[in-house]
């Protein structure tokens, strides 16, 4: 999707990926097969390319500062190296004076009895690098659980977190380039099943000063770190309002694929715009909107759905291979009644 939006902006696209016919190498100019922190395919790259973008989190740091003098890294790594650690991400937003869930460092198992203590029952203990989608953490509800969790701990020093009990988790996507301009998208509502992103909602069923305090809180992050390109910001909000920063990714992200059809400006576009130093305006919410996942469970069953509702938006990936849990594409729906189409969607039974 961001190579669409800068192929629609007039830009020669390519990509490095270790997956042949990649979803992204479908619709770039040229494809490297390669590793991500293979240092001669990346410099490769680099030699034909004036600008490099990054899209997830898990590219080696150290490989990307290498090849920075062959072509132009907007992004830089500082965000990058931030993002990868939870410890360093945790450190950077205390530092901003930004809220966070109470968390302890973990290094050996007598470390979680201590901590427990002072931070309780229930916590989530978490691996400080590689997690996603519910990977790398895992939920202790009582003593009784602490055995089973030894076996993040054997993969490094983890980190333990109070659980917040959060009425809703939130997301806000800010995008920054390297003129000054800091733009924020709506708030929006997400839900989540199996640690998987199920729904976003936009805009979020919030408070009005909810809304302005999570954008203003985006906005501080990517100030912080003068961002370009496009991050998101993931909060938890409790019953009583109170903001937690969840977790930042510095990238286009799952929870704002509504953009493409319900904003002025999309994530992607966005991105491109600002590690262009192209200018950036406020994006416009068009419609109120839902956008829902297409697992690989869910995938056949979406297929009967394109006959019977002509005004939902269908995104397919082009993976090859489907499988559970894994993100295959994407429906996007453009709604007057947020309420009524989270009942079509249900009265389909396609992700019961």
């Amino acid at each position: 999707m961001m190579a669409i939006s800068a192929k629609q902006m007039g830009f020669r696209t390519g990509v490095l990926d270790p997956t042949e016919d990649c979803p992204a190498a479908q619709v770039s100019d040229w494809h490297i097969v390669a590793d991500y922190d293979d240092q001669m395919a990346l410099e490769e790259m680099a030699r034909r390319s004036q600008v490099i973008t990054y899209e997830f989190e898990n590219v080696d740091v150290d490989t990307i500062n290498q090849i920075q003098h062959f072509a132009n890294v907007p992004q830089g790594t500082d965000l990058l190296a931030i993002s990868q650690d939870r410890l360093l991400e945790k450190s950077f937003l205390e530092n901003n004076n930004i809220v966070i869930a109470p968390y302890a460092t973990i290094i050996s198992p007598t470390d979680i009895q201590d901590a427990i203590e002072g931070i309780g029952y229930p916590c989530v203990l978490k691996t400080t690098r590689g997690g996603y989608d519910g990977h790398g953490q895992y939920v202790l509800k009582s003593t009784a659980d602490l055995a089973s969790s030894m076996n993040l701990l054997r993969q490094g020093t983890c980190v333990l977190e109070a659980w917040i009990p959060f009425e809703k988790e939130l997301s806000v996507q800010v995008a920054g380039n390297n003129i000054g301009d800091y733009v924020t998208f709506p708030v929006v509502e997400n839900v989540h099943r199996n640690n998987i992103l199920h729904e976003t909602i936009a805009p979020a069923g919030v408070n009005p000063e909810v809304a302005k305090e999570a954008s203003r809180i985006a906005k501080v992050i990517a100030e912080s770190v003068e961002l370009v390109g496009t991050l998101c910001v993931e909060f938890f909000l409790t019953k009583s309002g109170a903001l937690y920063v969840n977790e930042i990714a510095p990238r286009p992200h799952n929870s704002g694929h509504y953009t493409i059809e319900a904003c002025s400006m999309n994530q992607f576009e966005a991105h491109i715009r600002g590690i262009c130093g192209w200018p950036l305006s406020e994006p416009k919410l068009l419609s109120s909107a839902v956008m829902i996942n297409v697992l690989g469970e869910n995938l056949l069953k979406t297929y009967e759905l394109i006959d019977l509702w002509p005004d939902w938006h269908f995104h397919y990936y082009g993976k090859a291979m489907p499988k559970k849990g894994r993100k295959m594409g994407h429906i996007t729906i453009l709604t007057e009644s947020t309420q009524r189409t989270l009942d079509d969607i249900k009265k389909t039974e396609t992700w019961d």
